[in-house]
């Protein structure tokens, strides 16, 4: 069975082996740098379920063109929030202050700086946005402190809905003769995904791996990333993938 290791300091952490912190209480037991790792990622989460939901799910109900897209539009915002809600919560438990939390003060990912103006670049975004997301969410199924690894096993069925809501719409525009809408969608939208992940050589994604709260690094998570959605968009979709700007690395 694995246990918790005594307290230790930041530089006996670089390379110790990574363990398992089952409770909020036992991160009382890590180096402060794991409860750094932890909190950037919990903040991260909250702060960016909350501003998806606010500038993309809810304006989208108004843009679906049927009661029945409405319905389902309406239940991914319902979703979305609650992710937010979730996490919060163990923001809550972990004594996280609320204003870090708040999108007004912490920015969110760039990828929600996007101006969603028709229903096809909705769907673009759930398509492409969630599919990314569905990546991250994976990362932290085996995650090393437990109650972060059982937020993201709530969620990702709820984040494989998203991603499946997105590819079905897209389907079905594509199938009544508007494709050209989905792709000039994903000609304003794709360019700036890549970015989700994070820069090459993040020093946060290098401690995230060290303690083992993720387990692949930002480049590792595009490039699959990047195969995946090329063949949703060229296979699937017969659509074409748009070009994409190289990212600067971190050093």
């Amino acid at each position: 069975m694995t246990t918790v290791a005594p307290a230790r300091s930041s530089a006996a952490a670089a390379h110790a082996p990574v363990v398992d912190v089952k409770t909020v209480a036992e991160i009382a037991t890590q180096p402060p740098e794991y409860r750094v790792a932890v909190e950037k990622i919990v903040v991260s989460h909250a702060v960016n379920e909350l501003h998806g939901a606010q500038v993309f799910d809810e304006p989208a109900i108004r843009l679906a063109p049927t009661p029945y897209a409405k319905w389902l539009t309406c239940r991914v915002a319902m979703e979305e929030y609650h992710h937010h809600v979730r996490f919060k919560g163990l923001a809550d438990e972990l004594g996280i202050a609320p204003e870090r939390l708040d999108p007004a003060v912490k920015k969110p990912l760039s990828i929600f700086e996007f101006d969603l103006r028709t229903w096809a670049e909705f769907c673009v975004i759930k398509a492409v946005a969630d599919y990314a997301e569905v990546l991250q969410v994976e990362d932290l199924l085996h995650c090393s402190f437990h109650p972060l690894r059982n937020l993201a096993r709530l969620t990702m069925p709820e984040e494989k809905f998203h991603a499946k809501f997105g590819r079905d719409f897209c389907q079905e525009l594509v199938d009544a003769g508007r494709g050209d809408e989905v792709q000039a969608a994903l000609e304003r939208y794709m360019p700036i995904t890549p970015a989700f992940f994070g820069a090459a050589g993040s020093k946060n994604n290098e401690m995230f791996r060290r303690f083992g709260l993720k387990q692949r690094s930002n480049e590792e998570m595009r490039a699959d990333f990047l195969v995946r959605v090329t063949e949703l968009v060229e296979k699937d979709l017969g659509l074409k993938m748009p070009a994409l700007p190289a990212l600067p690395a971190v050093h």
